[in-house]
C-alpha cells in the first residue's frame, strides 16, 4: 500500500513536475500537495506538517538557495532536497553545507525514493535526539526549582571533614539519622564515597579551606543499604564567632539527571557503533563470500588426504569464523537479514534444552517454566536460539561452582514495567523470555556497559564481548526490548520481551537437499563487486547456466536490451552505486516481466527495508554465501511457479506505479 507524502514541490516545468510525481509513486509513496512556483505561494503553503520540499535549484521567479533560506528562517524542521539539470559539484556540496538534506541531477532521480526516506529518517532521529535533550533539560529544570523550593540537606564540617551539623531530611536521602553522621569519625564520610570519586572529592575538600577555591563536586555515594547514588556537594569557607574556619554547604541527589545523561551518552554511542558495523560490513561480506567460494572449489579439486586439503579447509573455516562475527555486529547495529516468521517460544525452549544442559554442565541444573498460554511471535528462529544460547553461556561462566539456570516464558502487559527501567518500552502486549541465574552477579556499573560491543569481563581470550551486544541487536531488531537485573552474590536475570502477534501462520517446509543443482537457463548477473561478480559467475557457469554479467544497472539494462533470447532470472546485488538493486530490478521486469529475481547483500540498509524485501516474501542471499547455497537458491527460483511480476500482483513485492508516463530504460 502507498505511502502517503505531504510533498511541497517548487517547479516551474509542468514535465518535470509530473515526472517527480512518477518517480515518488514509483519509490511507493501517494504524493499529495501543491507546485508553486512564485516566493508569495512557497510561502503561503509552508506549513510544519509537509514532510518534504523538493526544489528546482533556478527557477524565473525563485531560486532553490533562497527558498532553503526562507525555510530556515520559519524554523521548521523540513527536508529541502534540491534538483536541477546541471549544476557543478562545488555548488552540490555549498547547498549541502548550507542545510539541504540532499542534492539530485534531473536524470538521477530513481534515487529520489531513498533520497526522501533517508532524509525522513534522520529527520526522525533529530526529534528523537531532541526529545531526550528536551527531557534532560526538564530534569535539569526539575532539579534547579527543587533546590529553590524544598530544602536539599545543609551541612557544616570542620577541616577534617566531621560534620558538625547535616539537616534532618539526609535520613531521606542515605538511610542515616544525622546524630549517627555526627557522632562517626572524621573520615567516615569520605570512607562511603565511590574509591573512584574519594580522591577527587578530598582533594578539592582541603583547597577549599586551603586556597579558599569554591567547592563544587560531583560524586557517587554508598547509602546504608548499600545503594550507590550520585551526589552534588557545594560548600563555601566561613568562620565561627571564635575565629574557627568551617565548612557550610548543601548536597542534591542528581542520581535521576545522571541517569537520562547515561541514557543519552549511551544511545548516542550505540548509534555510532551501529553505522560503523553497517557501513563495514556490506564490503566486508564481499570479500568473505570470494574467500569462502573460492575455498569451497578448491576443496572439490584437491585430493582429501593431501596437506593443500587441510591448509585450504583451515582457510575455509577462518572465514566461516569470520562470517560469524560479522554477523553479531550486524546483530548489535540491527542491519543483519532477518527471516521472520511465527514462532512459539515454548517450543524453541524445549527445543535447546537438551543442548543447553550438555552446554551448562552437570554441575549446574536447568529448570524450565512454561506457560501454556503463552501468545505468539513474529521472530526469526535461529536468532531467538542464539539469545537463548547466549544468556546461558553468560549464566554458566557467572556460575564457576555451579548453581541454577531458570528460563520462563509468559505473557505480560508492557504497563507493568517501570519506564524508568526499560525507557525503550512500547505499550502493548507482548511474550516474556526470562532467563535467571543464581552466580556472581554484576554491579551497576558493569550492567550499564553489558551491551556495549567488544566489552566484557572475562579474561583475555575467552569471549569477543560480543555476545550480549548481539542479543541487544536482535532483541531490537525484532521489534522488542530487554530488561536486566542484577546484584553482586545474588544473581542476574534478563528479561526479553518480543511483541506478541495474534495468530501463528503455516511455515513454510524446508527445501529438499536432493534437488539437482545443474541447469542451461540464462541469468543476468548484476554485482558492482568484481571479485565477487567473477566468482558467481565462473560458479553458475560450472553449473551449466549460460551468465550475463554486468558491473552496474545502466550496464545491465543495456545488456537486457541487447540480448534476443529469454532471459530466466536477474540475479543482482541490493546495495550498488548509480541505481539499487531493487530499482533495476522493476526497470528491467517492465522489459522482460517473465523473469524471476533474486536479491543478494550483506545487510539491510534503508534501501533494503523501504523496498519491503524483508518482509514480502522477496527471495534474498545473504552474503556471505557457499557456492551450493547459491545453487541452490537459483535452481529454487527456477524451480518455482511464478515469476515476480506475478509475484508484484498477488503481494505487492514492488510497490505500485500509477503515473500515466514511464521513464525512459534506455538512457
Amino acid at each position: 500500500m502507498p505511502t502517503p507524502l505531504n510533498v511541497l514541490i517548487l517547479e516551474d516545468r509542468d514535465s518535470d513536475a509530473k515526472l517527480i510525481l512518477h518517480y515518488l509513486r514509483q519509490a511507493g509513496f501517494e504524493p499529495v500537495g501543491p507546485r508553486v512556483q512564485t516566493e508569495q505561494e512557497y510561502l503561503a503553503n509552508l506549513r510544519p506538517d509537509i514532510d518534504v520540499i523538493l526544489s528546482d535549484y533556478s527557477m524565473p521567479q525563485l531560486s532553490a538557495p533562497h527558498a532553503l533560506s526562507l525555510l530556515q528562517q520559519t524554523g521548521f524542521d523540513i527536508p529541502f532536497i534540491m534538483i536541477t539539470g546541471t549544476v557543478s559539484e562545488e555548488v552540490a556540496v555549498e547547498s549541502i553545507k548550507k542545510g539541504a538534506a540532499d542534492y539530485l541531477l534531473k536524470d538521477r532521480l530513481g534515487r529520489l525514493g531513498q533520497a526522501i526516506s533517508k532524509a525522513i529518517d534522520e529527520k526522525r532521529a533529530r526529534q528523537e535526539k531532541k526529545r531526550i535533550e528536551a527531557a534532560l533539560r526538564q530534569s535539569e529544570e526539575n532539579y534547579r526549582l527543587l533546590i529553590s523550593n524544598i530544602p536539599d540537606v545543609t551541612w557544616t564540617a570542620d577541616r577534617s571533614g566531621k560534620p558538625s551539623y547535616i539537616s534532618p531530611n539526609v535520613t531521606k536521602l542515605f538511610g542515616v539519622t544525622p546524630e549517627e553522621l555526627c557522632d562517626e569519625t572524621a573520615d567516615s564520610w569520605f570512607s562511603r564515597i565511590h574509591p573512584d570519586d574519594v580522591d577527587r572529592a578530598r582533594t578539592q575538600y582541603e583547597a577549599l579551606f586551603d586556597s579558599g577555591d569554591s567547592y563544587d563536586v560531583e560524586y557517587r555515594f554508598r547509602t546504608k543499604d548499600g545503594k550507590w547514588v550520585w551526589l552534588h556537594v557545594r560548600a563555601i569557607t566561613t568562620y565561627d564567632k571564635h575565629g574557627t574556619i568551617y565548612a557550610y554547604g548543601v548536597i542534591s541527589d542528581i542520581t535521576e539527571r545522571k541517569h537520562l545523561e547515561s541514557q543519552l551518552q549511551q544511545a548516542q554511542k550505540m548509534e555510532a557503533v551501529g553505522r560503523l558495523a553497517g557501513g563495514v560490513a556490506h564490503d566486508f561480506n564481499n570479500i568473505l563470500t570470494v574467500i569462502l567460494g573460492y575455498s569451497d572449489m578448491m576443496l572439490c579439486t584437491i585430493d582429501r588426504a593431501s596437506s593443500q586439503y587441510k591448509q585450504v579447509e583451515q582457510v575455509k573455516l577462518a572465514g566461516e569464523r569470520a562470517a560469524s562475527l560479522t554477523q553479531q555486529l550486524l546483530a548489535f547495529s540491527r542491519k543483519q537479514v532477518l527471516e521472520p516468521t511465527v514462532l512459539n517460544l515454548n517450543t524453541i525452549v524445549a527445543g535447546t534444552e537438551k543442548m543447553l544442559k550438555r552446554l551448562i554442565g552437570e554441575d549446574i541444573e536447568l529448570l524450565t517454566s512454561a506457560d501454556m498460554q503463552l501468545g505468539h511471535v513474529l521472530a526469526d528462529r535461529g536468532q531467538v536460539e542464539q539469545i537463548i544460547l547466549n544468556l546461558a553461556v553468560n549464566a554458566r561462566d557467572a556460575m564457576l561452582h555451579g548453581g541454577k539456570l531458570f528460563i520462563e516464558t509468559g505473557n505480560v502487559p508492557v504497563g507493568e514495567i517501570d519506564p524508568k527501567d526499560c525507557p525503550d518500552a512500547v505499550p502493548g502486549v507482548y511474550v516474556k523470555l526470562s532467563i535467571r541465574d543464581t552466580g556472581c552477579g554484576m554491579d551497576q556499573e558493569t550492567v550499564s556497559r553489558i551491551f556495549e560491543p567488544f566489552f566484557t569481563t572475562k579474561e583475555p581470550g575467552k569471549g569477543t564481548g560480543l555476545g550480549l551486544s548481539t542479543v541487544y541487536g536482535i532483541v531490537k531488531q525484532s521489534g522488542g526490548f530487554i530488561k536486566v537485573q542484577s546484584e553482586l552474590e545474588k544473581g542476574t536475570t534478563f528479561e526479553v520481551f518480543l511483541p506478541r502477534v495474534n495468530e501463528a501462520e503455516a511455515v513454510k517446509s524446508a527445501p529438499a537437499s536432493t534437488i539437482d543443482l545443474n541447469g542451461k537457463e540464462t541469468i543476468l548477473l548484476v554485482e558492482d563487486d568484481d571479485m565477487v561478480r567473477a566468482l558467481a559467475q565462473h560458479a553458475l557457469q560450472l553449473r551449466g547456466y549460460t551468465v550475463i554479467a554486468a558491473d552496474k544497472g545502466g550496464e545491465a539494462l543495456i545488456r537486457c536490451l541487447e540480448h534476443e533470447g529469454t532471459i530466466d532470472l536477474i540475479l543482482t546485488d541490493v546495495v550498488m552505486p548509480e541505481m539499487s538493486g531493487p530499482e533495476l530490478s522493476r526497470r528491467l521486469l517492465q522489459l522482460r516481466p517473465e523473469m524471476k529475481v533474486i536479491f543478494m547483500s550483506g545487510y539491510t540498509d534503508d534501501t533494503t527495508i523501504q523496498y519491503g524485501l524483508l518482509n514480502q516474501g522477496i527471495e534474498f542471499l545473504r552474503k556471505p554465501f557457499a557456492m551450493d547455497d547459491l545453487a541452490r537458491r537459483v535452481r529454487e527460483v527456477l524451480d518455482s511457479v511464478s515469476s515476480c511480476k506475478e509475484q508484484n500482483t498477488d503481494r505487492g513485492c514492488f510497490p505500485s506505479d500509477t503515473s500515466s508516463e514511464q521513464p525512459d530504460l534506455r538512457r
